[in-house]
């Protein structure tokens, strides 16, 4: 099973697509040109500050708002590693699993984690924070494929023979 350890970044409930990357940056020719935006209306300072491999730990209904594909393709060129919520929106949760962006729901670590902790993430099983286990429910494998590959296309891609 793939493990991996984290800095935890907390956000709190029904962050939407519109905090995520704002509707006026949408404009930007590239993912890459979007993200020193990411977050701006909630927080300006926190997208220059993620590094790669973090984790963000939100409350409920992350993602709601539109279904923009650049909401997750902007989390994931932040470097962030996986987000754990309490619940995501459906279409939020869709558009992050096919751009390979790994989605947790759990309902009990936003409450013991703090921003800057360190936090490791075991797929399909748990969460562990400083000696503690929380159980994670399993994604299906066919889901867990498309994140390994990088998100649905390159899925397909592989799966097809073409890379």
């Amino acid at each position: 099973m793939e493990k991996f350890t984290g800095t935890v970044w907390v956000l709190g409930d029904d962050i939407d697509t519109d905090i995520i990357i704002p509707t006026e940056y949408l404009a930007l020719k590239t993912v890459q040109d979007m993200k020193p935006y990411a977050f701006s209306p909630l927080r300006p300072e926190l997208a220059g500050k993620i590094q790669e491999g973090d984790i963000l730990v939100a409350g409920k209904n992350f993602g709601c708002g539109s279904s923009r594909e650049q909401a997750p393709e902007v989390i994931k060129a932040l470097g962030i590693r996986c987000i754990i919520a309490r619940s995501y929106a459906r279409i939020f949760f869709r558009n992050a699993i096919n751009n390979g962006l790994l989605l947790i729901e759990n309902d009990r670590v936003q409450e013991v984690v703090a921003e800057g902790d360190q936090i490791t993430v075991t797929v399909n099983q748990a969460i562990s924070h400083n000696g503690k286990d929380y159980p994670i429910v399993s994604l299906p494998e066919n889901l867990v494929g498309i994140i390994k590959a990088g998100g649905l296309v390159k899925a397909m891609r592989k799966l097809n023979g073409l890379d």
